[in-house]
């Protein structure tokens, strides 16, 4: 049986036409020979096979080549990918003009495809080479290449093929991909040289640009650091007046590889290893977003990380503060312009992607010291780096104008020396030689360390024999704590976190220390009170600023919100995430502490009447853009996909800059990386925020903090909290009131008065259609993140948006004074503990 890669090849009928032959690896066809659709063209002990097939799930057929010595068989090209047959009536033959056609059995004299080059003798040989090449001869004594298809490739890169331009005949060879995996025609993914500059390879996305390559370095491209060479592989790269071209070949008969570029626009190369019969791919294009073209913008880098992060290069900083989520194109500007020879120097950045080679200039004698007084010489120039790697380094790259498409590797890339002024060198050269380079401090050093080994082991030994007793009593009775609660087996998270199933290394702080900060926790220091304990501020030896997290002793809830806490925020960095300093755990006592956020929460701000008047359109927009990148990070670009579960805006916190922090993720779950969602009898948040397959039915999933952030984003605008009534309808919340005017085109009737007309009418209104496709009643309906950013940046038209749900409407009603169920809930302050869905 075949596999669903490539079915439906018939078999072999005995009453086939005689004319037919099977044409296999190192066959040849001549003109009164045809290959007719309808048997299988297979031949034993031959690598490649040329005949008709149809994709899975079509019943269109082609001709194509494929690999059948491999059980899993692989069409590596097709002729008439654009005009395939309806049926198995093809025939493939030379036509009388010598060219190879394909069309149908029933009207030879109309092709569907054919070689359609200009033949003077048509006496041709059409063979099939053991590499795949399919090869059109001239059947004189010239023998001489007409046509073959390793010059007009499809998807698929074979050994020895040439990659690339041949200057002579103007012929370009570049892949293209299938529509789809059942559709073999050209497809939006197309992968070739740019040829200006310093030649790369790119992938386009119809005329944009997705993923280069990077320049040719003597060794590998720039920005695909995997490929190396080896025993096993050979790369080769050529760029002379003839020809550009890129060709690799294998070294060992145990092993088959080939490049293709699938329907999503994705490079791998695939390699079949005999000894194991299986297929291993590596991407050479990943998924990862450093490597999509330009994702930081002119003159940001990109790393990856625990998330994506995106900076400024030395001497750069950022044009605004809305990062680089919005406005990535232009995110970073000098700090000082150059002095353009006066002072200017080069700083070496390592292990990186070269940028864009597209506007550079290239010399390939220049030393590279000849390369750097080259680039210093000309006030356009912002960078260089040797052309060639090999050795020392030579040859020249040097790049005018922005540099594009950057980003650092965790191994390999190359070094780049960019052009910064003379206060950014001195920066630079002052942390490179650090403390040693001051010869006062370092004499200083010297004189202390010597008292200090002097007096260091009578004071020891006095202070050691006075401590050791009670640090070994508190020592073990901590360990027999941290034991008893990290071996819990409703602490089973612990091994999602972590690869090697150990425990996240958070500070663990004295109960002592943590009194001492908060001043025995007094209520002075008392921030406020949650639905499992009080929060204090408090003040470290160090002048260090915490806020204090102390759970109740009699919440057993709590103490799976302590455990979920240390579990996920411990290794989540995101700057729209509360930071987790450290916890404290003695006896009955378990606290978090966090860094202090001294504007409080979001809710402290938007439902005050005098507070909200200091937050006008532009912070808003802010702190709403500030929580999506947040709530991005959990669901797709943190390690783990995390669902907060408990949205709202009492669980954001406001820093000095009112720059925005998600906090609270006692009630957080992790998704695996195929999960969708989940249920729970146990239904826990905020109702008001809660959507509504979570309060009826238990089920969650990214779409529930979608909703949430909806019903977040609509408070934000209007002042007002879901919970709250209007006088039109009495029985409507904020959601519906909203939904209502918007049918009605007065959406923006519920623009906080605070702000009176200081806002963009159009920003507000797209805000506000965001927030309603947010909250919309099916969760499928509703976008995800990525969407919800992308909208909120960008004047592209949005989808309409359904009926939202009325379900937690009618909740809000008949719940506002009491409580129901086996479980307490509240409507949009305390979050609910226990509540089973119906």
């Amino acid at each position: 049986m075949f596999p669903p890669t490539c079915l439906c090849f018939l078999l072999f009928q005995f009453f086939a036409s005689a004319t037919g032959a099977a044409v296999s690896s190192n066959d040849t066809l001549t003109p009164t020979e045809s290959i007719i659709d309808g048997q299988i063209v297979v031949s034993v002990g031959n690598n490649y096979a040329l005949g008709f097939f149809s994709p899975d799930n079509s019943s269109y057929r082609y001709l194509g080549i494929w690999l059948h010595r491999i059980p899993e068989i692989l069409v590596v090209w097709v002729a008439n990918r654009d005009n395939p047959l309806n049926d198995s009536s093809g025939v493939a033959s030379l036509a009388l003009d010598g060219n190879l056609i394909v069309s149908s059995i029933n009207d030879r004299r109309c092709p569907l495809w054919s070689t359609n080059v200009s033949i003077s003798d048509n006496t041709t040989i059409l063979k099939l080479h053991d590499s795949g090449n399919l090869v059109l001869y001239s059947g004189g004594r010239t023998n001489r290449i007409l046509w073959q298809s390793f010059d007009h490739p499809t998807h698929i890169l074979l050994p020895g093929m040439k990659f690339g331009l041949d200057r002579r005949p103007g012929l370009n060879r570049v892949l293209t991909s299938w529509r789809s995996k059942d559709d073999p025609g050209r497809g939006i993914y197309s992968f070739g040289f740019d040829q200006r500059g310093s030649p790369q390879a790119i992938v386009n996305n119809g005329s944009a640009q997705i993923w280069r390559t990077g320049p040719w370095n003597g060794q590998r491209f720039s920005g695909v650091p995997q490929m190396t060479q080896s025993s096993i592989f050979n790369y080769a790269f050529a760029n002379t007046t003839d020809e550009l071209y890129f060709v690799f070949n294998i070294n060992s008969s145990s092993i088959f590889s080939l490049f293709a570029l699938n329907d999503s626009g994705l490079i791998h190369q695939i390699t079949w290893i005999k000894s194991n019969r299986r297929w291993s791919k590596i991407n050479l294009v990943s998924i990862e977003k450093c490597d999509i073209y330009g994702y930081c913008g002119a003159y940001g880098s990109c790393r990856m990380q625990m998330t994506v992060n995106c900076d400024c290069l030395p001497g750069f900083q950022p044009k605004s503060p809305i990062d680089w989520l919005t406005e990535r194109k232009d995110a970073c500007v000098r700090k000082r312009p150059l002095g353009c020879g006066k002072g200017d120097g080069f700083l070496k950045l390592v292990g990186l992607k070269l940028p864009d080679t597209s506007m550079s200039l290239v010399d390939k004698n220049l030393s590279l010291k000849e390369c750097e007084r080259r680039c210093l010489n000309n006030c356009s120039c912002t960078a260089y780096a040797p052309a060639d790697i090999t050795g020392k380094g030579s040859g020249c790259i040097t790049w005018f104008g922005k540099l594009m498409d950057i980003r650092y590797f965790s191994y390999g890339g190359d070094h780049l020396y960019l052009r910064v002024d003379a206060v950014e060198l001195a920066a630079q050269e002052r942390k490179d030689k650090g403390f040693f380079h001051n010869k006062h401090k370092v004499a200083i050093l010297m004189v202390s360390f010597v008292v200090g080994l002097l007096l260091f082991p009578a004071s020891a030994y006095h202070l050691l024999k006075k401590r050791k007793g009670s640090m070994e009593k508190r020592q073990r009775r901590r360990r027999i704590l941290l034991f008893d609660f990290l071996t819990k087996k409703n602490f089973s998270t612990t091994n999602e976190l972590d690869d090697n199933g150990t425990n996240p290394e958070l500070p663990f702080i004295e109960l002592d220390v943590v009194a001492a900060a908060t001043d025995n926790f007094s209520p002075n220091n008392k921030l406020g009170r949650g639905g499992f304990g009080a929060v204090y501020k408090g003040r470290m030896s160090n002048g260090k600023e915490i806020a204090v997290k102390r759970l109740s002793k009699n919440s057993g809830q709590g103490m799976e919100e302590f455990k979920n806490e240390i579990i996920l925020i411990a290794k989540l960095q995101h700057r729209n995430l509360v930071r987790l300093l450290g916890y404290s755990l003695q006896e009955e006592e378990k606290m978090l502490i966090y860094e202090y956020m001294p504007n409080k929460s979001l809710d402290s701000f938007i439902f005050d009447k005098n507070k909200r008047l200091l937050l006008d359109w532009r912070k808003r927009f802010q702190i709403i853009m500030g929580i999506a990148r947040g709530v991005l990070y959990l669901h797709e670009d943190s390690r783990l996909r995390i669902i907060h579960r408990d949205l709202k805006a009492s669980n954001v916190l406001l820093d000095e800059e009112m720059i925005p922090k998600i906090s609270d993720f006692g009630m957080a779950r992790i998704f695996g990386g195929d999960q969708i969602q989940a249920h729970t009898n146990n239904v826990v948040g905020t109702y008001g925020y809660m959507s509504p397959e979570y309060a009826m039915q238990g089920l969650f999933s990214i779409k529930s903090d979608v909703f949430s952030f909806g019903v977040l984003l609509l408070e934000i605008i209007s002042g007002k909290k879901n919970k709250e009534y209007f006088d039109e309808d009495p029985s409507m919340n904020l959601i519906g009131h909203v939904w209502e005017l918007w049918k009605e085109g007065r959406a923006l009737e519920i623009v906080d008065s605070t702000m009176a007309d200081n806002y963009l009418a159009h920003e507000v209104s797209r805000c506000i259609q965001v927030g309603l496709l947010c909250v919309q009643e099916s969760a499928l309906d509703r976008p995800t993140m990525t969407s919800v950013i992308f909208m909120l940046g960008n004047e592209k038209k949005m989808p309409t948006p359904n009926q939202p749900n009325l379900i937690i409407k009618r909740a809000l009603r008949g719940q506002d004074s009491s409580t129901t169920g086996t479980g307490s809930c509240s409507i949009n302050e305390v979050t609910i503990t226990v509540l089973d869905p119906r």
